[in-house]
């Protein structure tokens, strides 16, 4: 089964998001949007495991002990670049406990034999893909220059940053991806605790 790490959102957040997509999707109406039923914070892809494999994560994802901080979510961007957009995301704000969480739960998935990731943790929300393009946010072999998002990008300068609110995560999830050609639609597997505590 298809296995990921990822923090849930608060209803009024998504809700907000929800808002927002209805008012400029039609502005980029080549490119896959994101139910914002889907909507999480990725801490790590785990891809492709056994189902023998799931009872195992969750005790390695039960035994991590992390703080959690406030999260802002606001303003947008493109991955890789706005000329070469393949990814549309809402971007985030928080403090260095969510980034610590990411490499814990990092650490305990390369000692179940996943692939350590390879460049810093880049907290942000997935709102469209360009059809048929990878998620990933850096370069990739293949990518060029395209005008999936140019008319959203030019509507977009001409709008205030916008601002979706603020939220203090108190758990994080196992999640299962179910890929069709409707879209990808996740399930949670298991839920994990956050200390509330800062630090």
């Amino acid at each position: 089964m298809r296995l990921f790490v990822a923090l849930d959102i608060d209803d009024l957040i998504r809700e907000r998001i929800a808002r927002f997509v209805e008012g400029v999707c039609n502005f980029a109406p080549e490119a896959r949007w994101v139910k914002p039923e889907s909507l999480h914070i990725t801490l790590k892809f785990i891809g492709e495991q056994p189902d023998a494999a799931v009872e195992n994560i969750k005790q390695e994802l039960v035994s991590i002990a992390a703080a959690t901080s406030e999260t802002h979510f606001h303003g947008y961007g493109f991955f890789p670049t706005p000329k070469s957009a393949r990814v549309f995301w809402v971007g985030m704000e928080s403090g260095p406990q969510l980034a610590q969480l990411a490499a814990m739960v990092d650490n305990k998935m390369a000692s179940r034999g996943v692939p350590r990731e390879g460049r810093p943790f880049s907290p942000h929300l997935t709102l469209a893909r360009a059809a048929g393009g990878s998620g990933a946010p850096r370069w990739r072999k293949g990518d060029r220059p395209n005008r999936v998002f140019q008319i959203l990008q030019e509507k977009l300068a001409a709008l205030p940053t916008p601002d979706f609110g603020s939220m203090t995560p108190h758990d994080f999830f196992l999640y299962q991806s179910h890929l069709s050609p409707k879209g990808s639609k996740y399930t949670k597997l298991a839920r994990f605790g956050l200390e509330s505590q800062e630090i």
